[in-house]
């Protein structure tokens, strides 16, 4: 047999191998090859073509950031009694103020109360002022009625003759549908800053006419009392003064004493915060009736603008008779609405009130920081309108400067 399998390796005749193109497409090739390579000659060279493989592309210029140029600045009003200025605002660098999230809040009289939590994903509530009084009150620290002194800001009488007692207080507006001559009752409630559960209740839940007295060692009293302005409560401070049974009974730190620094202590009281219309004595039996140590004390409020309320505990309190040769504007609470602690004296108490100033034309009821009394309080203010009372701001039924002490209620 003549086959492959019995041919020695590499012997037999070889046969001719076949062409794998055939001429015709060697030509056709060899065209192809000439027109790509003079096609590529005479296209415009193309770096970015070749590299990408062909696929489309586009040629950007980068240019260096220009910046929009600055809008005009805006002429600022001039600035008036109740516009807040800091000791660093805008104006000193030549670029206008912008009001901060808590201004703007105060102004529309809403509270947003956003969610603690990170990534600003929490809730959002917002409060309205229920009240629609439409009264807002001058931000605090106002610059013509600040000092600075060695304790902190200390209230003054401006340049212009403003006094903190009249800026920083609520003015009275009394409801159309009352009489133009309809009883007044102020309500004053004591002991703010310590509590914050209390402190709360008596800003959020009192209606803003209600009077609110900040003790001076709440931790946060700076920020609780700016709270109460914020919302509209008048504010006043709180000053500890010697009682009959010092030092077993000690009020606090820098406590008004017979034999001490009235100015020096009174410094230090009055720098824990601002914006307050007014002081009022925490105890103090002893010390409101010692001519000598109260006459210092008393010249000192005078001399910055401020009222003064005496609480009405002591019946030897000289706050009148020296009141009155100061030319110090002076009130005197006429009913403790929590003397006796338990519901039915506290209703019996606001009834009293109630009558007092009927009788008289106006009264002031002072109550402690506690839940229930807030709450009885609160409720009674609200009713007053209905039955012809005006509920009014300590400010507002203050006795004249100068008046006699049977004109501010002593010896009654």
């Amino acid at each position: 047999m003549s086959d492959e399998l019995h041919r020695p390796l590499g012997q037999g005749p070889r046969e001719k191998p076949r062409a794998l193109i055939p001429p015709w497409g060697r030509i056709a090739i060899g065209a192809g090859a000439v027109l790509l390579i003079g096609g590529a000659l005479l296209a415009p060279q193309d770096p970015l073509g070749w590299t990408l493989g062909g696929r489309p592309y586009a040629v950007a210029r980068i240019e260096a950031y220009a910046p929009p140029p600055a809008p005009a600045a805006q002429p600022r009003a001039p600035q008036g009694v109740g516009e807040q200025s800091s000791p660093g605002e805008a104006a000193q660098s030549g670029r206008a103020r912008v009001a901060t999230a808590g201004e703007t809040e105060m102004q529309a009289g809403v509270k947003v109360i956003r969610s603690s939590s990170g990534g600003g994903s929490g809730p959002v509530i917002i409060q309205i002022n229920p009240t629609g009084s439409g009264v807002r009150l001058t931000p605090s620290p106002d610059r013509r009625l600040a000092e600075k002194g060695r304790y902190g800001i200390l209230p003054r009488i401006g340049a212009d003759g403003a006094r903190p007692m009249e800026v920083y207080a609520r003015p009275f507006v009394a409801a159309l549908q009352l009489k133009a001559d309809a009883p007044k009752i102020a309500f004053v409630i004591g002991g703010l800053g310590l509590n914050p559960q209390t402190t709360d209740a008596a800003i959020a839940e009192t209606p803003e006419t209600v009077t609110l007295a900040f003790a001076p060692y709440g931790a946060n009293v700076a920020a609780d009392a700016a709270r109460a302005r914020a919302r509209g409560h008048e504010t006043i401070l709180q000053a500890p003064m010697e009682p009959f049974d010092y030092p077993q009974n000690n009020p606090g730190a820098h406590t008004l004493r017979i034999g001490g620094d009235a100015r020096d202590d009174l410094s230090w009281l009055m720098s824990r915060f601002t914006g307050y219309a007014g002081i009022m004595n925490f105890l103090g039996g002893r010390f409101t009736a010692d001519d000598k140590a109260l006459s210092p004390a008393l010249e000192e409020i005078a001399r910055r603008g401020l009222y003064f309320l005496d609480d009405g505990a002591s019946p030897q309190s000289r706050v009148g008779p020296l009141a009155a040769r100061l030319s110090l504007p002076v009130a005197r609470v006429d009913i403790t609405l929590d003397a006796k602690g338990t519901p039915q004296a506290l209703d019996a108490a606001l009834n009293q009130l109630e009558a007092q100033a009927r009788r008289k034309g106006a009264a002031i009821g002072f109550a402690n920081a506690q839940s229930a009394v807030i709450e009885r309080i609160a409720r009674f203010a609200r009713d007053a309108e209905r039955r012809g009372l005006a509920i009014a701001p300590a400010s507002a039924v203050l006795t004249p400067a100068g008046a006699s002490a049977a004109a501010i209620g002593i010896g009654k």
